[in-house]
């Protein structure tokens, strides 16, 4: 094995992020802070700043299939972390190249829907392509609460209504979900993490900062990361929940509104369970 493919390969198919705080550039920085090596599928551009998203311009199916062919039959990947897929075409593209040429390689799909700033990140017809093609193949799902309400149908304003939500995708099909509570008002922090084996939830002071942007993103392709480097799926959600924290802490604090984080730190292992 050589040294790169020991530290875990990571191919990443999401949208580019002008600004560099979310989308495929913050996955690049997760990923390579954690030791990992990140590939990409481009999926999408957009024009935006930590004031909003200005414009998106899709890329073509047919070549996001041919980015994800050539990284997987040469390269090769011990993880796969999906982002933005803006319509029900690049949903069906991502998902027919992954079953052609990723087959069993775990997959963490973070179902972006909006941006921070309110723009649309996802046609309103991509939600049940969303729910019936890409979800069931994925081995953890990561959404926040406005997409967890989007995919079951009905509110989740609390932490009880996270605990149904989570348990409403499990019955969907999904083999395990981490349903991120970081849209809850309150000093705590809660997400729910559910799989067919149980249900565990995670508390964390919350951090007041609005250096926010791209935490999603980020926590996703630090848990991908985890997995690809051979962690355990809680250890791998405990050391990206405690990846994000620390780069929140470290923002550089830029730009007039929410800021990208401090993607260049590095974590002590033995202060993980601390940090979270």
């Amino acid at each position: 094995m050589s040294g790169l493919r020991a530290k875990g390969r990571v191919l990443i198919c999401a949208g580019s992020d002008s600004g560099g705080g979310a989308g495929i550039q913050a996955d690049i920085k997760s990923v390579t802070a954690l030791g990992g090596y990140a590939a990409t599928a481009v999926t999408a551009l957009t024009a935006q700043n930590t004031l909003g998203v200005q414009d998106v311009m899709g890329v073509p199916p047919a070549f996001i299939q041919l980015q994800i062919r050539m990284v997987l039959e040469d390269l090769g990947a011990d993880a796969i972390k999906t982002g933005m897929l803006a319509d029900v075409a690049t949903i069906g593209a991502v998902c027919d190249a992954l079953a052609a040429h990723g087959a069993g390689i775990p997959l963490v799909a973070d179902p972006v829907m909006v941006a921070k700033g309110g723009h649309r990140l996802l046609a309103a017809d991509g939600v049940a392509t969303l729910a019936e093609r890409l979800l069931p193949m994925a081995a953890l799902i990561t959404p926040n609460l406005p997409e967890a309400e989007a995919l079951v149908g009905f509110p989740v304003a609390d932490v009880p209504a996270m605990h149904r939500a989570a348990d409403a995708l499990l019955r969907m099909g999904v083999r395990a979900v981490l349903v991120k509570g970081g849209h809850l008002d309150g000093a705590v922090l809660t997400d729910v993490l559910a799989t067919a084996e149980g249900r565990e939830t995670f508390e964390s002071p919350r951090i007041a900062s609005t250096s926010t942007h791209g935490t999603g993103c980020t926590l996703a392709s630090a848990i991908a990361c985890g997995l690809a480097q051979g962690m355990s799926l809680r250890d791998a959600v405990l050391r990206a929940r405690a990846y994000v924290r620390a780069a929140m802490r470290a923002a550089p604090g830029l730009g007039q509104g929410h800021g990208p984080l401090g993607h260049g730190i590095t974590l002590d292992p033995a202060r993980l369970e601390l940090l979270n």
